[in-house]
């Protein structure tokens, strides 16, 4: 079998990805044609409103524009577009289901946080190599957090509400935050990461896998990159003691200087403690030594799975 050229989105609370990939299921490869993020903050005040706002639907729409041509002048035979934890949560998601089509040409699947646990899982493990198993992934997203174990295939999964962007906008009022605000934050996550433990037994984790902007921002903090490098990001392990040292250095710091910070994404800085927290906060429950740093995630599982023979 050659390789089959696929197009996969995933629009997420806070940022709209794309990868178009040539992929050889007998050869076992993905090879990327194109792989980009916009941060359109879709999920923008859902958490309080329960709908999609006018201004999210239209960043998120133009984004789509710019996918759609790209997607057509690639010659991508197979597209999916998945969308997640914002547009579940949105009373006005059919105004968003249409937009998409419009631009795209297909139909926007809101999928659940189980089978978006089980596409990160496999985007993030297939190929890998030199980790131990049962690999814990974590997706840590803007609305949501995936928490998958497995081995060769999840046997177990739960997504909770303790993404970035949502807990930003329901503890944080000051920047830098206020002990008081991160001590909500914290709260928060903990009594999510219980409940994802009561379907996910995390004292089984051999290796913990992270996925997602907070992660790979953290990793390359950690590693005190110039500029964000995916090449020396993906795949790296950062230990407990690490990513506490960047948490509390960034809870340290206003907007300005985190925005200096040179592997920092402009539309990340306001979120970012959030979503490293919610790292740490897996870590300490976890008591694993280190997190194995993954740019292979969600869109790497979509793309394997559209060139499934029927796909």
């Amino acid at each position: 079998m050659s390789a089959v050229r696929v197009a996969a989105i995933d629009c997420g609370t806070n940022a709209i990805r794309l990868l178009v990939a040539d992929v050889d299921l007998e050869a076992g490869t993905l090879v990327d044609v194109d792989r980009r993020m916009e941060i359109v903050r879709l999920g923008e005040g859902v958490d309080a409103t329960g709908r999609l706002s006018e201004g999210a639907l239209a960043r998120t729409f133009a984004a789509c524009e710019t996918y759609g041509a790209l997607i057509t002048s690639y010659g991508a035979i197979r597209v999916r577009f998945v969308a997640t934890s914002a547009s579940r949560d949105a009373s006005n998601r059919a105004d968003f289901v249409a937009g998409v089509l419009a631009r795209i040409g297909v139909e926007p699947e809101v999928i659940s946080g189980d089978e978006e646990a089980a596409l990160s899982f496999t985007g993030a493990t297939r190929g890998l190599v030199g980790a131990e198993p049962p690999y814990l992934v974590v997706d840590i997203g803007g609305g949501s957090t995936e928490f998958v174990l497995g081995t060769s295939v999840p046997v177990a999964a739960r997504s909770v509400d303790i993404g970035c962007v949502r807990m930003t906008e329901r503890h944080v009022r000051h920047d830098p935050p206020t002990p008081a605000e991160v001590a909500g934050i914290v709260a928060d996550v903990d009594a999510a990461i219980s409940f994802a433990a009561e379907a996910v037994p995390l004292s089984e984790v051999r290796t913990l896998v992270g996925l997602a902007g907070s992660v790979t921002t953290a990793a390359g903090i950690a590693l005190d990159l110039p500029e964000y490098d995916s090449a020396l990001i993906h795949g790296s392990r950062i230990s407990a003691a690490d990513v506490d040292a960047v948490s509390e250095r960034l809870l340290a710091l206003g907007h300005d200087e985190r925005s200096a910070i040179g592997v920092m994404h402009p539309g990340r800085v306001d979120v970012i403690n959030a979503g490293v927290l919610v790292l740490r906060r897996i870590m300490h429950r976890t008591g694993v030594p280190e997190v194995l740093v993954s740019e292979h995630d969600i869109l790497d599982g979509i793309a394997w799975a559209l060139a499934e023979p029927g796909a």
